[in-house]
């Protein structure tokens, strides 16, 4: 597998001549899985072209690892297929259920957060680890609702699960910022629950503020509370690869790197503070 740090960003179609052609500095790209598992064809030329120069991630939308209906092994299989091809640093999904009865509802519907809910997480997520032969990395998704059967709050879920299964995580501080102004929880509460040595990546992104809730939109660029949240986690977990997903309203490329380009420096100084306290 590909080692994997420093600083990245999601590869969009949008961008794919930009990479090509002028190689802008970008520590490594995180790609969507299920755009490429059709084998042949002008997605995978793209892939395989880009891939020569920039190391790669592998994240996905359609495990529903959270879902009663059984893993769809056709699925894992085109997975595994693609793993082979990328050779990612590591391969991610959602903390989340997709659909029901063979029915995709298309959307990262979040878990309850029980017991019995954790149990068939861990289970399930063993599963999929032994059939790729590797760590799962799972992120947590944003949430709008809260269950009435929830016997824990969620970061104490994602932190056992990591811990019983071994699994990576994927922390979306965004996400984590999203969720707790629509539940009214103290986001650092959750950054502090998380298993250093278990978060393999970062995710930061935009989202639409509507007052009194957020919806998770990744439209728009890293909201200021956002980036004082990540700080927060820097300083709480120490380095983790960090990335920014842009997935509509998706600006030219160069618009990107310089918002990157503040992300590297917001980490750069948390982390010559920690030197210095270290």
């Amino acid at each position: 597998m590909t080692k994997i740090d420093g600083f990245g960003l999601g590869l969009r179609p949008a961008h794919y001549a930009d990479f090509i052609e002028h190689r802008p500095r970008v520590d490594w790209l995180e790609i969507i899985s299920e755009n490429y598992l059709i084998p042949g064809g002008r997605p995978l030329h793209f892939l395989d072209t880009i891939r020569r120069d920039y190391p790669m991630v592998m994240h996905g939308v359609s495990l529903s690892i959270g879902s009663t209906d059984a893993l769809d092994m056709t699925y894992l299989q085109q997975l595994k297929t693609l793993i082979e091809r990328v050779q990612p640093g590591w391969v991610s999904d959602h903390l989340c259920w997709t659909g029901v009865d063979a029915t995709n509802l298309h959307d990262l519907l979040p878990m309850p957060n029980t017991a019995a809910a954790l149990d068939h997480l861990v289970a399930r997520v063993q599963q999929v680890q032994e059939f790729l032969g590797q760590q799962l990395v799972l992120e947590n998704a944003s949430s709008y609702v809260a269950f009435s059967a929830d016997e824990m709050p969620e970061w104490e879920l994602v932190a056992t699960l990591a811990k019983r299964s071994g699994c990576g995580l994927l922390l979306d501080v965004n996400n984590v910022y999203v969720s707790a102004v629509n539940h009214g929880f103290d986001p650092r509460t959750y950054i502090d629950a998380m298993p250093a040595a278990q978060v393999r990546q970062i995710h930061l992104a935009g989202h639409e503020d509507h007052g009194d809730y957020i919806i998770d939109t990744h439209d728009h660029p890293i909201a200021e509370p956002v980036f004082e949240l990540y700080r927060y986690t820097l300083q709480q977990l120490g380095w983790v690869p960090t990335m920014i997903e842009r997935d509509d309203h998706i600006p030219p490329l160069a618009e990107l790197l310089m918002e990157l380009n503040c992300v590297r420096q917001i980490a750069g100084t948390v982390m010559e503070q920690r030197g210095k306290v270290a």
